[in-house]
């Protein structure tokens, strides 16, 4: 059982697709595809190989943009030094990703790294990182909203500077939100910004990472242990977790294997 667990599930990378429906979206963006990448946790136990051959997957799958949610490197086992020297190999690897549009968020142990340094190797590599800050994504005359926040167990976020009122609610420029830890959904919901958002992408629980039959999951953490993965509707809002790439504590993955997903964004339901 260690030996499937730490070594073919593990690797076992499972590519998600998922239809995402978002109220407003412009007609340029109805068919527009993102692929997700979450919670790497370069170099301890996620071999640099494994990553390269993600990014790989990802390349061949050509989406429009990807998503990257945080948690790039683990400071459990090795010392920080160890850890931001992985942030940097975890930073030029992501940067052969073939897509133009690629962006990024903190997770709680990149925070605990060094958020600053994290961040450092990102934007040298050619990756925005969005930290309680938006941009505009444009298509063909249309735009759509992204939108960062900082990490909410141990970074500040701020959803006021992350969804600031003049871009809330606009017509046909639906907003989309990259937060790492997807309880924070909750609180977000009761938050005017929060209320503005089409569509939420977190990571931060690996879905459980060892998911024994009738037994629930070993360990999740700090703002992962209600919206576990998958889809769910928190306030009307609607979230999605990705289980991510690596492991932490222990390098093992069970009935819960490492995900990519890809989300085509939809105007509106489409009949069969």
């Amino acid at each position: 059982m260690a030996l499937y667990a730490g070594e073919f599930e593990r690797h076992a990378t499972q590519i998600t697709h998922q239809d995402a429906f978002l109220p407003s979206l412009p007609a340029p963006f109805d068919g527009f595809r993102v692929a997700q990448l979450s919670d790497i946790h370069l170099d301890e136990f996620t071999e640099p190989y494994f990553l390269r051959d993600a990014v790989a997957q990802v390349n061949r799958l050509a989406p429009d943009a990807v998503f990257l949610t945080g948690d790039y490197v683990t400071h459990e086992i090795g010392t920080r030094k160890f850890a931001i020297g992985a942030a940097w190999q975890c930073a030029g690897i992501l940067k052969t990703l073939q897509c133009r549009q690629v962006y990024a968020i903190l997770g709680n142990h990149d925070v605990m790294v060094s958020g600053q340094e994290v961040t450092r190797a990102f934007t040298s590599n050619g990756i925005p990182m969005l930290i309680n800050s938006n941009l505009p994504l444009e298509r063909d005359g249309a735009r759509i909203w992204l939108a960062g926040l900082d990490d909410a167990v141990c970074g500040q976020p701020d959803p006021d500077g992350a969804i600031p009122a003049s871009i809330r609610h606009l017509p046909h420029e639906p907003i989309v939100l990259l937060c790492h830890a997807p309880d924070y959904a909750n609180q977000l919901a009761a938050h005017p910004a929060g209320q503005a958002v089409a569509l939420m992408l977190s990571g931060h629980t690996h879905g459980g990472q060892v998911r024994v039959p009738y037994l629930p999951p070993l360990y999740l953490p700090p703002l992962g242990k209600v919206f576990i993965e998958g889809w769910f509707h928190p306030g009307g809002m609607q979230l999605y977790v990705n289980r991510g790439l690596g492991a932490v504590g222990f390098p093992f993955r069970f009935d819960c294997p490492p995900e990519i997903t890809v989300f085509t964004f939809r105007a509106e339901p489409r009949s069969a």
